[in-house]
């Protein structure tokens, strides 16, 4: 029990404190303030602790939410079913010649396809190695490409090698529930100037992804008569190589045959796989001819590397079967697919019946292209409508099959992360350099496939959209799969998720817009109304993802993100995200930039969605508003007219005092050059920079001009057609150049090893754009309509000459072209948005 508390009874008399006493109550007082005070802190302390401990695993929780959301895809439902490439529900299109990047070969639209495809060796020659079969430039091929393609049923293509041509031919029947049968004819011919006909080897194979199995047939003398495989996708198939033959009704020729039976890791394995298996210990035996060795398919033997450390390759290996005839030209050889399911099958696609077969697609294709683009009645010379329909064939055989995963990374990863894995339906800009599938690109592709075939434009449209994350970015390169990221150098295969690219598919969508507008009373019943339902809210998120990260530093400015970060090695820092990468921007890249091609393609992509909205009934007040502020001339001149310049211009911070100069390296007396570092062009900024319009005139100073956003009576327009006509500007007899002749940068290299790209060279698809425009302000009532018009004449009449004259002289269609010479430069074949040419030959904007 506690000590009892003393009680003070009133009246009693109390003695008072000593002086040297400290009353008890205020002693008792003070010392339970002292001690509230440190619990306070205390409790302060551990609040702050709890607080902060609470904010650390919110801030973990948040960065790790965000580093997700860039591998997060899109949560409305995808705009193209799962299933809707499969052979039962677009049986039609299942198989294809979806492999741009090897010079002929086929597979199907599904993630796990068997590819075919073929290869070929030239036998006895100087070149010990001469294997062609990926698509590569330095090959240097007299020329190859389709002469006629229609996308869906046949093709047809020329391969000129050095002194013979390969023609190979497709047609594809319908029939069973898999994708129906197909036949391969290729057709070798010996040039005139060849010295004796040549003997060659082809090779056609077939190659398991890890669902399927194959299985050889082989007859006498070493001959892979067939194979039969099977299939997750397929079902059972056989395919079976027939004898050469001189000719179509000709007796089978003399011949050696070898095969090859081995797995492969990967399709990107294969060429290595056939070049590691060659030996020189056959012999070629004619009935009359001398008795030689040649090169053919042996036992395949994995390359040894002592010295390097090789990778575990932890991917199924699958069945991989190589058949090799050896013949001397002229010959002809037929490969017939079979698939099982087909069981009322008339006859065999071959021989005279392949031939009906394949002159009867020809004819509907003839037919078809001059119902679209009516060339013939435009009075284009045979050799110019030839010419058109390689383009157009081109691009349709250029359409890619590709699954696999982009290597992607945002701010809040510290390591690239693997997006989820999704198909791609697209066209590629080249075959031999850019086999795969590019944002920029692509809307300029549908222009023209959608004047062909609206079915192709909308699944490949879909296809892309499917592909954006929640936050409303998709990848602008696609490099899906082993076999495409093999012809990518490293530094481009990372995409990340602040860089943009031009929304150019909205230009397709506006294409396919005008199209419905044209039958107004069968909107309903038109497929691309419920396309445009389905996309709808995925292309609202896109183009809010422009908008909340492209912003510039005023409201209603845009600025590309992404610029390259190193200023000290280049002329002018590159703006790879705008497509236009070298075109000279800012010197001194600054959030303060504004730029004018991304204000332009911001106003028309809103414009887009407030028709897309009205048509689908959905709110369309604010794309409209954004329409209009975005196309206001007025704010557009506030914020890109440079008065002094009298042009459009970008603006941010800069000075065109900038030059390349080779850093200097101090040697001591005496001392060996050699041991010290090699020079290299930096750069020198002679004077200081400051924010100012870009003194730049060239295809970015087009754009409110090239994307119709100028009124056709604006002061500015007729600014811009002087100085587009001005031969020392932009004017050439072969196009309009990237940049003009009077600028600093005009033609200067970027760095060292940098030439340049975008800073002169003639470039179709902005002359496209520009031949576009011309037309529309020709047709416009407004002060500046003949100028216009005499102008567009003029323009399409060099940009078609020149391609077309560059066609038949070098068997191609190029990247660019020559603002000197006119002559095919960069790439090739490139028949991406190059092959908008067919347009203006058709006059179809």
């Amino acid at each position: 029990m506690g000590k009892q508390r003393k009680r003070v009874i009133a009246g009693e008399m109390v003695s008072p404190p000593r002086r040297d006493e400290k009353p008890p109550a205020f002693h008792r007082k003070e010392k339970k303030k002292k001690v509230d005070i440190g619990k306070v802190f205390i409790n302060i302390s551990i609040g702050l602790c709890i607080f902060s401990l609470i904010w650390f695993f919110y801030a973990l929780y948040m960065r790790s939410s965000l580093a997700k959301r860039v591998i997060t895809l899109h949560p409305s439902p995808p705009v193209l079913d799962a299933n809707s490439s499969s052979a039962k529900v677009s049986p039609e299109r299942f198989w294809g010649s979806y492999r741009p990047q090897v010079y002929f070969g086929m597979k199907t639209r599904s993630p796990h396809s068997i590819v075919t495809g073929m290869m070929w060796l030239r036998q006895f020659s100087d070149t010990d190695m001469n294997l062609r079969h990926t698509c590569e430039q330095g090959d240097r091929l007299p020329g190859y490409g389709w002469l006629m393609h229609d996308g869906m049923t046949f093709g047809v293509q020329e391969i000129r090698d050095h002194d013979f041509t390969l023609t190979t031919e497709f047609v594809k029947r319908m029939g069973g529930d898999h994708g129906g049968d197909w036949t391969w004819r290729i057709t070798a011919k010996q040039h005139s100037s060849a010295p004796q006909p040549p003997v060659i080897s082809l090779m056609f194979y077939a190659a398991a992804d890890t669902q399927g199995s194959l299985e050889a047939h082989v007859e006498e003398r070493n001959r892979l008569a067939s194979i039969a495989g099977f299939s997750e996708e397929l079902g059972n198939f056989k395919i079976s190589f027939r004898k050469p033959a001189a000719g179509e009704l000709s007796n089978a020729k003399y011949a050696s045959y070898n095969y090859l039976q081995t797995v492969s890791p990967g399709f990107e394995k294969l060429t290595d796989i056939v070049k590691h298996s060659l030996n020189r210990r056959f012999v070629y035996s004619p009935p009359s001819g001398e008795k030689r060795h040649y090169i053919a398919v042996d036992t395949y033997k994995p390359p040894h590397h002592p010295n390097q450390q090789k990778k575990a390759d932890t991917r199924k290996e699958s069945d991989f079967l190589v058949h090799q005839v050896t013949v001397q030209m002229p010959f002809q050889i037929e490969v017939l697919f079979e698939s099982g399911s087909f069981h009322n099958r008339p006859n065999q696609l071959v021989g005279s019946v392949m031939t009906e077969e394949l002159q009867r697609r020809k004819d509907d294709f003839n037919a078809k292209f001059e119902k679209t683009f009516g060339l013939e009645r435009k009075g284009f010379s045979p050799g110019q409508i030839k010419f058109g329909k390689a383009a157009l064939s081109n691009m349709l055989g250029g359409m890619g099959y590709f699954y696999g995963q982009s290597v992607v990374q945002s701010a809040y990863n510290e390591y690239p992360l693997l997006y989820p894995a999704g198909p791609l339906f697209t066209a590629v800009p080249s075959r031999s350099f850019f086999p795969r599938g590019f944002l920029w690109d692509e809307g300029f592709h549908q222009l023209l496939l959608s004047k062909w075939d609206p079915q192709v434009s909308r699944e490949a449209i879909a296809h892309w959209i499917d592909l954006i994350n929640v936050e409303g970015w998709i990848p602008r390169e696609q490099i899906l799969g082993d076999e495409s990221r093999s012809k990518v150098p490293a530094e481009f295969v990372v995409q990340r998720n602040e860089n943009a690219n031009p929304p150019t598919l909205f230009l397709a969508l506006q294409e396919l817009l005008e199209q419905l507008s044209l039958n107004p009373e069968k909107v309903e019943s038109q497929p691309t109304l419920p396309f445009l339902r389905r996309l709808f809210p995925r292309l609202k998120t896109w183009f809010e993802w422009y908008n909340n990260t492209q912003a510039g530093p005023q409201p209603n400015s845009y600025r590309w993100r992404g610029r390259d970060k190193d200023t000290n090695l280049f002329l002018n820092p590159k703006t790879l995200t705008s497509g236009l990468d070298d075109y000279p921007r800012a010197s001194h890249p600054s959030a303060d930039e504004r730029h004018v091609d991304l204000h332009c393609w911001m106003a028309l992509s809103s414009g887009i969605m407030a028709s897309v909205a009205r048509l689908l009934g959905e709110p369309h007040q604010q794309y409209e508003l954004s329409h209009r502020l975005l196309s206001d001339n007025n704010l557009l001149n506030e914020l890109h007219w440079s008065e002094q310049l009298h042009a459009f211009s970008d603006y941010g911070n800069h000075t065109h005092a900038v030059s390349l100069q080779r850093e200097k390296v101090y040697v001591p007396p005496g001392q060996p050059r050699h041991q010290f570092p090699v020079t290299r062009l930096v750069r020198s900024v002679r004077r200081a920079p400051k924010l100012q319009y870009v003194n730049a005139f060239g295809y970015v100073s087009l754009f409110p001009f090239l994307l119709h956003i100028l009124k056709p009576d604006s002061p500015q327009l007729e600014y811009i057609l002087r100085d587009m006509r001005d031969s020392n500007k932009l004017w050439t007899p072969y196009g309009l150049r990237s940049l003009s002749k009077a600028d600093p940068m005009y033609m200067e290299r970027n760095t060292e090893h940098d030439p340049p790209y975008w800073r002169g060279p003639i470039w179709i698809n902005i002359n496209y754009l520009a031949v576009r425009a011309l037309h529309h302000y020709s047709i416009t009532e407004g002060p500046y309509q003949e100028k216009a018009a005499a102008l567009y004449e003029e323009l399409r009449t060099n940009v078609i000459n020149n391609v077309y004259g560059q066609h038949v002289e070098t068997g191609y269609i190029w990247e660019q072209y020559s603002d000197t010479t006119g002559k095919g430069q960069g790439s090739h074949p490139f028949t991406g948005w190059s092959a908008l040419t067919v347009l203006m030959m058709a006059e179809q904007y």
